[in-house]
């Protein structure tokens, strides 16, 4: 049998690869196409050199031409990866700090300030130094979750300049709105106020050096993600979910949001809370009360990493009540599974450091009714 090319083409016009809109051959990702009887030669040039997206396109071209045009015929797919040159950091970095890790969920009530708290506390017994802004401005819960509640960052003088010396608690410097307002003092601030005072925490402050800088973002996509993502070159994201249909959906939201063209923060992974309940007297059982391994499909649907799950345990919840993240517990099962969690997104930021170009900060240009932005 000979293959034809046109028809060959015309079948890899189904195709899509993950993360762009058009399928491989508008997109140009096809770069030829070449027939011999029964084989098939199809040369494609990709812009990420992620494995999983590599492999998962040659598996759908190969899928699609024995489906669609032959059972038998013989394929050979050659990949080029093509990748923009590292560029020099837009925006202002701050000085000291390799990597800085937004830690987003789509709705609240997911516990990602529980899971950032955690990741943070495992860096650190890991051997990195660590630092967490506690960027929920109008619900900041860091200072209670590392029992420093009650503490005042103080002002000190860095080469005569006035800064904010960050409160050090487990060996994490942290700053939060927090330690500025009364436990029982609302924040009623609009946008560019908030916006000015995270800012005041970003680049008013001697973090020194840190391996990991870990921003626990408010729920939703708005107005303050932009305003941390127009500040900082933000090293990736990473998006906290429980399994339930809901969380899901804002979820995906929030993936779609780092992903977008004009933003483009690399997303390291998701990571599924709240995936199961384990009862003391029944070890062997698990009940998922929430849906199961919901965050799990969404990862493989999205094609962006699934970096573990954290089930539903009692003493999590106690832990950050009384100010000692779980991960603490040394020897006990949450200490594992946040020790796991931690490896994976610690191997996604080296995976992503090696193969893709630095983020820029992006430039707010519009905010009427919808936000336009772009690259600096």
């Amino acid at each position: 049998m000979k293959l034809d090319r046109k028809e060959i083409l015309k079948a890899l016009e189904t195709i899509t690869i993950a993360g762009e809109g058009q399928n491989m051959v508008e997109s140009g990702a096809v770069a030829n196409v070449l027939t011999f009887g029964d084989e098939v030669v199809v040369d494609l040039v990709l812009h990420t050199p992620a494995m999983h997206i590599k492999k998962r396109a040659e598996d759908d071209i190969k899928k699609t031409i024995h489906e669609l045009i032959s059972a038998d015929a013989k394929i050979k797919v050659n990949i080029k990866v093509e990748t923009p040159e590292k560029a020099e950091i837009k925006g202002r970095a701050i000085p000291g700090i390799k990597n800085i890790i937004a830690v987003a969920s789509g709705k609240g009530g997911v516990g990602k300030s529980t899971v950032t708290a955690n990741l943070a506390v495992t860096l650190a017994k890991m051997g990195f130094k660590v630092g967490v802004l506690d960027a929920d401005v109008y619900g900041p819960s860091m200072p209670i979750m590392f029992d420093v509640e009650n503490e005042k960052p103080v002002s000190i003088t860095v080469d005569g300049k006035s800064k904010i010396k960050p409160v050090e608690s487990y060996e994490i410097k942290m700053l939060s709105i927090g330690f500025f307002t009364a436990p029982s003092q609302a924040v009623i601030w609009r946008g560019p106020m908030a916006a000015k005072a995270l800012k005041q925490m970003i680049f008013d402050a001697d973090w020194g050096e840190l391996d990991f800088m870990l921003l626990d973002l408010p729920p939703g996509t708005g107005d303050i993600h932009l305003s941390i993502m127009q500040s900082l070159p933000i090293t990736g994201a990473v998006v906290v979910s429980t399994p339930q249909a809901v969380a899901l959906a804002d979820a995906k939201k929030g993936v779609s949001m780092f992903m977008q063209d004009n933003i483009n923060v690399p997303v390291l992974g998701i990571i599924e809370n709240m995936a199961y309940f384990t009862p003391e007297e029944l070890p062997n059982n698990k009940y998922y009360i929430f849906g199961q391994e919901g965050a799990k499909n969404l990862a493989a649907d999205l094609d962006v990493p699934f970096l573990g799950e954290v089930p539903i345990v009692q003493s999590i919840r106690e832990a950050g009540d009384y100010g000692r993240p779980a991960a603490l517990q040394t020897a006990s099962p949450i200490e594992s599974v946040f020790e796991e969690i931690t490896r994976n997104v610690v191997q996604e930021t080296v995976n992503r450091n090696e193969s893709l170009p630095a983020t820029e900060a992006i430039k707010i240009t519009t905010m009427a009714g919808c936000s336009a932005v772009k690259k600096n």
